[in-house]
């Protein structure tokens, strides 16, 4: 017989991650969960962390500790990949277990208010975890095709939490496309920890743009126009191959916009950040020879600004890079040590004001180009957004700009694709309205 309870999740860091808590969301769903939006009235919490940053793990600890004290009769899972890299942080007052990253999948094995056991013997953990979806919170669900990361980045945690890259089955990935794109979702992210290694282990022969190729000769001839897949973060070494082009070229249903993990511009920082080799002029090279078939295009990039050892010419370098690519956008962070990396133990570790100041001056510029691109997108003659069930006016178009419906027009309920014409600027958001047009034509990057 079904058991009602009540429960409240809290997710942070990456979208691996929101995609796991709404599996963990589904199950509890299915047991009969209802979830709250006030964790005061929860039977049970989940909170789901990130270990990047040491501010992210603290932001996640202190949660923690503040749902113990608002609800202090609620079970309190703390899972996820701060849990691993800093178990004890979340020994705190309510937390029924601390669970870390790898077996992160046991909350899909029980009912959340009778489950003691949290620990997998290392012989029954599965290569790839199971999780999957059916729904989501937002208007863009992800689907994660890969996990785990065996590249080894100093500075990087991930590979501790997660442990080394696995592949997820393709067939899997395509039933839970069918059933989001079923479900009425119409504007889908392709997720991992490293795309670059999906399949990395060379078993069947296959690579991430294997599979892109094969999602968009699966679902284009049904769902060309109607729907599309957007790329999560690829390591730039990934794109600068001739198969990269050809793949991007020849899909119909990929929007015109890449996230790359540039880190930095200078090849002194990267060679000691221990990146794959690439360089900012390949880079730059492959993105130019994208723009043949994305004339436009969005382009936003993760930068990671004083490593140990970074020195003024090497930061002038990165600004070179961003001033060179076409960039629209990036997340800018400072360095920070991450206890049982490599980068921990380099000598010359800046200041952390030095290391503020870095990522300050890449946030400036980046601020001017994103709103040049935003100018510039007021000459497109229409848009296709994915307004967000959370907030049906605000939503994303294709090249990945925020765009917020004026007031005055009807709001969006659904998933769909809206065709739209910009407006004007207002801030870092692209005002739009509806464009009259009955049916959405098709997508740039299939045309």
């Amino acid at each position: 017989m079904e058991r009602t309870f009540t429960f409240y999740a809290v997710t942070y860091g990456c979208r691996v991650n929101q995609y796991e808590t709404q599996s963990i969301r589904e199950w509890w769903q299915s047991l009969g969960g209802q979830e709250t939006d006030d964790p005061a009235e929860a039977d049970v919490i989940l909170v789901d962390s990130c270990a990047v940053t040491a501010e992210a793990v603290s932001d996640a600890r202190q949660m923690t500790r503040k749902l113990g004290r608002v609800n202090p009769h609620a079970r309190i899972f703390a899972a996820g990949c701060a849990a691993s890299a800093e178990p004890a942080d979340f020994d705190l007052p309510g937390v029924a277990a601390v669970i870390a990253q790898k077996d992160k999948f046991v909350l899909l094995r029980g009912h959340p208010l009778d489950m003691t056991d949290f620990s997998v013997p290392e012989g029954e953990r599965p290569r790839f975890a199971p999780f999957s979806i059916s729904a989501f919170r937002r208007a863009r669900p992800v689907v994660k095709v890969q996990d785990g990361c065996s590249q080894g980045c100093a500075y990087c945690i991930i590979p501790l939490t997660r442990g080394p890259a696995r592949s997820r089955p393709v067939e899997e990935i395509l039933a839970e496309t069918r059933r989001l794109l079923d479900a009425g979702y119409r504007e889908i992210m392709i997720s991992g920890v490293n795309l670059r290694q999906f399949h990395a282990d060379g078993q069947d022969g296959r690579n991430f743009w294997t599979l892109l190729r094969r999602m968009d000769a699966e679902f284009a001839p049904e769902w060309q126009g109607r729907a599309r897949f957007r790329l999560s973060s690829l390591e730039p070494a990934q794109v600068t191959g001739e198969e990269c082009l050809e793949t991007l070229e020849g899909c119909r249903m990929v929007c015109p916009h890449l996230h790359l993990s540039l880190q930095s511009g200078s090849m002194a920082v990267l060679h000691r950040m221990g990146r794959s080799p690439y360089s900012p002029e390949s880079v730059a090279s492959a993105v130019e020879k994208m723009r043949r078939f994305w004339p436009v295009m969005g382009l936003g990039a993760d930068i990671l600004m004083g490593f140990p050892g970074e020195t003024e010419a090497e930061t002038e370098e990165t600004l070179a890079m961003l001033r060179t690519l076409p960039m629209t956008y990036a997340h800018v962070f400072p360095y920070s040590v991450r206890p049982g990396t490599r980068a921990a133990a380099l000598p010359d570790q800046l200041p952390k004001k030095v290391r503020q100041e870095h990522a300050a001056r890449v946030r400036q510029l980046m601020a001017e180009r994103h709103a040049d691109f935003l100018r510039k997108q007021l000459e497109q003659p229409s848009m296709l957004v994915a307004f967000d069930g959370a907030d049906a006016r605000h939503g994303n178009n294709e090249w990945y700009a925020d765009c917020r419906m004026e007031e005055g027009f009807p709001c969006r309920t659904g998933h769909e694709l809206v065709r739209a014409v910009p407006v004007r600027v207002e801030g870092n958001m692209l005002m739009v309205r509806p464009s009259g047009e009955e049916e959405p034509l098709k997508h740039p990057a299939g045309e």
